[in-house]
This record gives structure tokens, C-alpha cells and sequence, in this order.
């Protein structure tokens, strides 16, 4: 019986397979956070938001907190005179639960104009990556720098097939 369990979860390891539910957290900005200098349009570009992900926003609350507004009219001309919420804790835990487009910006209106803004467009969970279209020059400069780092997720599937081969030695005897 033991070994029937171990050959599913084996199985299921091999196959690199993503449970159900997992989430992903996105710190916005990378290691430096919410700050006009992370380029925060560029650090988004080609990544996948899902529903059940969270969205990590790292800024100093005495500097600075951050919108989410309802339009992209709002988003685009930087209006954050009617946001549907605050974040004001300089470390906030966004979820992301519905499919669709949400807007953040800084609270500060100079701040957005320049550049420090973030439009997260939400799939669903389980469906397939979207296309990584460029929409803009930023973008297209951030996709023309190279690789990324590894995500977790990435780190994670190396890991699974570390586990994967240890495990079939272990099963086999081998080990």
C-alpha cells in the first residue's frame, strides 16, 4: 500500500503537476518594491497574474501609499481623486479573486505621471498563458534585456524533479 502511494505521488511529481489552488505571490517592483525606480510597467511585462494570486505592494508609508482606481480613464490620466481603495500600511497583501483588469497607481499624482503605475489584467485559474504581446517601448526594452530570474515556481519544478529522481531510487532500491 505504501508503495502505491508513493508511486502517485511520484507520478504526480514527474508531471511537474500544479495542485489546485496553488498561488502565486508577485512582490510588485522585485527587490525594490513600489518605487519609481523598479520600473514597475517594465517588471510586469510578461507576467502571468491568476485568480488566487496575491499581489505584495513594499513601499515606504511615510512617502508614499498606493490607489486602486475603477476606470482606465482614471489609470491613464492619473485621476486618483475617487479610488475604490487605499493601502496605506507600506506592506499590503492584494488578492486577487475576480478575473478582470485592476488599476493601481501611487497616491501621489506626480508619482503616477511618472510612470508609477501598475494595470494587472487577472486570467483565470488554470487557463492556459496569454501571449506575451509588447504595448509598449518599456515593455519591448524589458523583453530585449534578456532571461529573468527564476521564479519560485520555476525553483519549485527543479526541485519536483530532484524529488522525482530520489524518489524512484528509493522505490527501486537503488538509494
Amino acid at each position: 500500500m505504501a508503495v502505491a502511494a508513493a508511486a502517485a505521488v511520484l507520478v504526480l511529481v514527474s508531471l511537474n503537476a500544479r495542485w489546485v489552488g496553488a498561488q502565486v505571490h508577485h512582490v510588485v517592483g522585485g527587490d525594490r518594491g513600489w518605487d519609481a525606480s523598479s520600473a514597475v510597467g517594465s517588471w510586469s511585462s510578461g507576467r502571468v497574474f491568476r485568480v488566487g494570486d496575491k499581489l505584495w505592494f513594499a513601499y515606504s508609508a511615510a512617502q508614499e501609499s498606493i490607489v486602486e482606481l475603477m476606470t482606465r480613464d482614471e489609470y491613464e490620466s492619473c485621476d486618483v481623486s475617487n479610488p475604490i481603495r487605499m493601502y496605506t500600511d507600506g506592506l499590503d497583501s492584494v488578492p486577487l479573486e475576480e478575473q478582470g483588469i485592476r488599476y493601481f497607481t501611487s497616491s501621489r499624482e506626480e508619482s503616477c505621471k511618472s510612470g508609477l503605475k501598475l494595470h494587472v489584467e487577472v486570467q483565470p485559474r488554470g487557463a492556459p498563458d496569454a501571449p506575451k504581446i509588447a504595448t509598449s517601448e518599456e515593455a519591448v526594452l524589458a523583453a530585449a534585456d534578456g532571461p529573468v530570474t527564476p521564479s519560485a515556481a520555476d525553483r519549485i519544478g527543479g526541485i519536483a524533479a530532484l524529488a522525482s529522481a530520489g524518489l524512484w531510487l528509493f522505490v527501486l532500491g537503488l538509494f
